[in-house]
């Protein structure tokens, strides 16, 4: 009887864990390697997500491609740069911004080859940036734009930050200038023989990262959404309180070291509750009139969409 009791006991034990697990909502989330987006990959790492009731898997997708991923299904929710979501829902892709995750404060930039001092000095020249729709295409269209120049000024080749920063440190790919950011932004400036950054995030602020889902799984799943904001914040207060542990599971991810990824790191500013509020005050809705400008001027758009606040949802920041 004893035998018997002790089984039935194991076999609710086992129901009731199994039952809790199911509970779990599964959410598949695309980002990049950018290092803004690394307090997602925390929150993984570090049981923040499962400990909120979520079941996260993280997908590495190139930005260019994120949102088919959305689209297709394949995600729900993305991380991605604010003129971003203007872009994808002026295609048909509906997404909403839940909260600023971070904020480019050099981290992001244009870099070019000796002897090009400033951005007029590549006109003509071979530049490599993201493909339209992207953010490093987007930095260099304002960049141009900024010096008087055209996006026909340059001769634009279609490569990702990652391989476009080897590229151009190597010396033998015939570029004269390329857009990248961090980790790979560090590429440059750990070779300065190489060339030098002449616009960056910081003196031309119009690099913001926000995350958000598709309006669908907002309605389906708002405790789950609740969380996955929630984890975002809960993220950087462990960043706060263990700077090395953090770092050390952020960097893994990039196959970077602690001290790598701190300094990686070092030119960003992460958004906090209070930079939210800040940021969907005001901030947001004097970007996103500017953003929608430029991508119609360059044809990455055909028409903004028609109500540019109805792209985030800011209750589940309170």
């Amino acid at each position: 009887m004893k035998s018997l009791l002790a089984l039935s006991a194991l076999a609710a034990a086992a129901f009731g864990a199994t039952s809790a697990f199911a509970q779990d909502t599964k959410v598949n989330i695309g980002i990049s390697g950018w290092t803004g987006f690394a307090p997602l990959t925390l929150a993984k790492e570090a049981g923040i997500y499962a400990k909120n009731g979520l079941d996260v898997s993280i997908k590495k997708i190139p930005q260019k491609d994120r949102h088919l991923a959305i689209a297709s299904g394949d995600i729900q929710c993305a991380a991605t740069t604010v003129e971003t979501w203007i872009v994808w829902n002026a295609n048909g892709v509906a997404t909403t911004q839940l909260f600023k995750m971070d904020q480019g404060m050099g981290s992001d930039g244009l870099v070019a080859k000796p002897g090009i001092e400033k951005v007029e000095d590549l006109k003509g020249k071979t530049v490599a940036a993201s493909a339209p729709g992207t953010s490093p295409h987007f930095f260099l269209s304002w960049a141009l734009k900024k010096a008087g120049m055209k996006l026909s000024d340059i001769k634009l080749v279609t490569l990702e930050p990652a391989p476009a920063a080897n590229a151009f440190v190597a010396g033998n790919s015939g570029l004269d200038g390329a857009v990248t950011y961090e980790p790979y932004l560090s590429l440059v400036r750990n070779k300065p023989e190489s060339g030098k950054l002449i616009v960056d995030s910081l003196s031309l602020p119009v690099v913001f990262d926000s995350f958000g889902c598709t309006p669908k799984f907002i309605k389906e799943n708002p405790k789950a959404v609740k969380a996955l904001v929630d984890s975002y914040f809960q993220a950087l207060d462990m960043i706060a309180a263990d700077k090395t542990k953090a770092f050390t599971l952020m960097g893994a991810d990039v196959k970077q070291t602690a001290e790598q990824f701190e300094a990686s790191q070092a030119k960003i500013k992460w958004a906090d509750r209070a930079a939210n509020e800040k940021f969907f005050n005001g901030e947001i809705q004097a970007f996103n009139k500017d953003a929608a400008a430029l991508l119609l001027e360059i044809g990455v758009i055909k028409a903004a969409p028609s109500n540019l606040d109805s792209l985030y949802d800011t209750s589940f920041l309170k």
